[in-house]
C-alpha cells in the first residue's frame, strides 16, 4: 500500500504509518497512491481524483471536507474520511484568543509598548464577564466554546440544527442570537444554504457594536458587507481565522483597522496534530483490516 501525504501533519506521522506500507510526500506519486492524506491546502477536485488512478481512500485531517469533491469520490468508489473530533479544543481556544485580544486591545498594546509608547489610558478594555455570546452551530467545536464561555461568566445562547450538548448554552432562534448577542461566533459547515449567511441583511439585525468571530469557513461571510459594517461601526470588531480566498490577498477586510486576522491557525497546535495523526492511523488500520477480509 502506498500512502501519499499532501499537506503538513505531525513529524511523527510518517514513521507511524510505515507499518501499513510505503509513505511519501512526493506529489508526483499521486497516480500510485492508495491512500491520500490532506488538510485544507490541497483541493481534491475531480481532476485531482482522476489523476490518482489507484486511489481508494482520502483522509482529511480536520473537520470539514469541503475541499474534497465527495460526489466524484463516490462515483469512483473512493472512501472519504475526516477527523472531526480531534480539532475541537484547539479551535475553541483560538476563539477565546480572538475574543480576549479584541476585548483587551492586546495587539495594539503589544505593538505600542514595543515601540516605546505608553498608551495605557487610551487602551481601556472590556471584559467578557456578563457579555452575551451567541454561538451559531453547537456541534463539537461550538460545544467546547460554550463550555469555556460559561467558565468566563458569559451568558451563552446558541442557534443550531444539531446539538451535541445543551448543558452550557441556551438554545434560541437565529433571530435571537442576532439581536441579543454582544459577540457572535460561527461554528457551522459550509453548504449552499450557509454560504454568505452573514451578509448586510443579517448584520443590520445585530446589536450595534457587535463583535463577529469566524474560525469555521471564510465563505460563511460576505467580506464586502462585513468590511462596510466595520467601517461604519455597526460591527465594532471582527476576529477572523478563515477567508473566502486563502491567503486573502484581495479581501476588502485587509483595509479594516478594527479587525484581528490570523492565517487559518484553528487546528494548528502540536497537540492537535498528534491527535489527528493518531486518528489517521486508526482509520488506515481499520481500512487495512477491511481490505484483508
Amino acid at each position: 500500500m502506498k500512502i501519499l501525504i499532501c499537506d503538513p501533519f505531525s513529524k511523527e506521522l510518517p514513521g507511524k504509518l510505515k507499518k501499513f506500507g510505503e509513505v511519501t510526500d512526493n506529489k508526483t506519486e499521486i497516480s500510485n497512491a492508495d491512500i491520500i492524506l490532506v488538510r485544507s491546502a490541497t483541493k481534491c477536485d475531480c481532476d485531482f481524483i482522476k489523476n490518482a488512478k489507484n486511489l481508494k481512500m482520502i483522509i482529511r485531517g480536520g473537520v470539514g471536507i469541503d475541499n474534497i469533491d465527495t460526489e466524484c469520490c463516490k462515483k469512483h468508489g473512493i472512501i472519504v474520511k475526516n477527523t472531526p473530533a480531534a480539532s475541537s479544543i484547539a479551535v475553541a481556544e483560538l476563539v477565546f484568543s480572538h475574543m480576549l485580544c479584541i476585548q483587551r486591545n492586546i495587539v495594539k498594546s503589544h505593538n505600542t509598548t514595543k515601540n516605546g509608547e505608553w498608551v495605557k489610558k487610551e487602551l481601556k478594555g472590556r471584559e467578557l464577564y456578563g457579555k452575551t455570546l451567541g454561538i451559531v452551530g453547537l456541534g463539537r467545536i461550538g460545544s467546547e466554546v460554550a463550555k469555556r464561555a460559561e467558565a468566563f461568566g458569559m451568558n451563552v445562547i446558541a442557534y443550531t440544527k444539531i446539538a451535541l450538548s445543551t448543558e452550557h448554552a441556551k438554545l434560541v432562534s437565529l433571530e435571537e442570537v442576532l439581536t441579543k448577542s454582544d459577540i457572535i461566533t460561527l461554528h457551522i459547515p459550509l453548504f449552499k444554504e450557509t454560504e454568505e449567511m452573514i451578509n448586510s441583511d443579517m448584520i443590520k439585525r445585530m446589536k450595534d457594536g457587535v463583535i463577529i468571530i469566524n474560525t469555521a469557513r471564510g465563505k460563511l461571510i460576505n467580506e464586502t458587507d462585513l468590511a462596510k459594517a466595520l467601517k461604519e461601526g455597526k460591527v465594532r470588531y471582527a476576529g477572523l481565522d478563515v477567508y473566502c480566498n486563502e491567503p486573502p490577498a484581495d479581501s476588502p477586510l485587509l483595509k479594516a483597522d478594527n479587525i484581528l486576522l490570523t492565517p487559518h491557525l484553528g487546528a494548528n497546535t502540536y497537540e492537535n496534530m498528534e491527535r489527528i495523526g493518531d486518528i489517521v492511523c486508526e482509520l488506515i488500520e481499520e481500512f487495512s483490516k477491511d481490505q484483508k477480509k
